[in-house]
């Protein structure tokens, strides 16, 4: 079993991690954990490479070792894994992902955001349920804001 994991930050990437321990034993998945850098801006000139983003540069080298930390818990835990970092729209970069590893499984927290917050940011994880090519598993982290 192919699992994607979209990872946004350490507190639900432990939540993620305990729930798939507790639903699929290492040695029948592979974990991929995936971490997408979002450009301040989302067009860029034609020119340019849609995903050029040299604003993200520093927050990069943050999310790689965000992810390398990531990857030796799902290690430690059985799991193989691996890690990647994209750089583009954060609800189409999981979608893609999904769909070029054919996924069998999306797996990615919820901050529980309602009301205004949840309006303004927009749900990722509801469009990742709404488009994904695969099941897709939603660990509730943190309290509801």
């Amino acid at each position: 079993m192919k699992i994607l994991v979209a990872v946004d930050d350490a507190s639900s990437t432990k939540d993620v991690l305990r729930t798939i321990v507790t639903q699929v034993r290492p040695e029948d998945a592979e974990v991929r954990l995936l971490h997408v850098l979002e450009p301040i801006s989302r067009t860029a000139p034609p020119q340019m490479s849609p995903k050029y983003a040299p604003e993200l540069e520093g927050s990069a080298q943050e999310a790689k070792v965000m992810l390398a930390k990531a990857a030796k818990s799902f290690t430690a835990a059985g799991y193989k894994t691996d890690t990647l970092l994209e750089k583009g729209d954060i609800r189409e970069s999981i979608i893609d992902s999904a769909a070029n590893w054919s996924a069998d499984l999306v797996v990615l927290g919820s901050h529980n955001h309602s009301g205004m917050h949840r309006f303004l940011l927009g749900s990722v994880a509801e469009s990742v349920v709404r488009h994904a090519p695969c099941s897709v598993e939603i660990v509730r982290s943190g309290p509801a804001n």
